[in-house]
């Protein structure tokens, strides 16, 4: 694929600066704004295979969090929902459509309670929910990247990561697509190294409840996802009045990494609603 493709248009990232670093970002196609939010474990590249069908009716935002891909971490106190406001009015988008995925899911349900009027429809890929009480696999996962990191083994941490986000608990490496596992290991490792300066710095999202949210929602969960997260998935579906659920059977967390075709074939019609 050139690199002029929709797909390629992470290698010319744009940069919005100010005084605690910067935030990367990259703009695709035209029509109604639509705002990707990445993964935890991830970066803006984990949309690379959904951009160009969504660029085909809309202008598709995607930019790396503080601390995460291009972006600069913070040098102080910041907030995930400042960033995304402050990168709108740069932009000049009143309103958007918005998308998260994991802990960009949260981030979007932060700035849904926390700005309404600028959220015209919201889709959640397996957020997580604040205070949920983890299961002991989850708890296994969190003291194995603990320990690899208190050891100094940098590249085991990025193993266990990439065992618990990108293969899941349900399949083995032989059922992850080809070249997935290399794609994702510069992101989670660059998500590692900055997550004490994130942790640091972060203010936290917005506190409210998410029955207020009076938007159109989409929750996905993908059904070879940790099971913690098949149940919050439901919670924010039952919670969200008028959402509604979509599995995605062949996809464990990162469902924009495993099933782009089927994430697409959802999010069209959701987005031109």
């Amino acid at each position: 694929m050139a690199c002029g493709a929709p797909a390629c248009d992470h290698l010319r990232m744009l940069t919005l600066a100010d005084d605690l670093g910067h935030l990367s970002y990259t703009v695709t196609g035209e029509g109604p704004p639509v705002v990707l939010v990445h993964a935890g474990v991830a970066d803006h590249t984990m949309w690379d295979a959904v951009v160009p069908a969504l660029a085909e009716r809309n202008t598709v935002i995607r930019y790396d969090l503080r601390g995460f891909g291009e972006s600069a971490p913070p040098t102080g106190p910041f907030s995930e929902t400042d960033d995304l406001c402050r990168l709108l009015d740069h932009l000049g988008h009143e309103s958007v459509r918005l998308i998260g995925a994991s802990w960009g899911g949260r981030v979007a349900v932060n700035f849904a309670l926390a700005h309404p009027g600028r959220v015209r429809s919201l889709a959640l890929l397996a957020p997580p929910w604040p205070g949920y009480g983890w299961s002991a696999d989850m708890v296994a996962y969190d003291e194995a990247e603990t320990a690899a990191l208190a050891a100094g083994d940098l590249d085991a941490a990025v193993r266990v990561n990439l065992d618990m986000w990108l293969r899941g608990p349900g399949r083995g490496w032989e059922d992850v697509a080809p070249g997935l596992d290399e794609r994702l290991r510069t992101p989670v490792r660059t998500s590692l190294v900055n997550q004490d300066t994130v942790g640091e710095h972060s203010q936290g999202g917005a506190v409210g409840d998410i029955a207020a949210i009076g938007v159109p929602t989409l929750v996905g969960i993908g059904r070879l996802d940790v099971a913690d997260f098949q149940d919050i998935a439901r919670r924010y579906a039952a919670g969200i009045p008028g959402a509604v659920l979509v599995e995605f059977p062949a996809a464990a967390h990162l469902i924009a990494l495993d099933s782009p075709t089927e994430l697409v074939t959802a999010l069209r019609p959701f987005l031109a609603g």
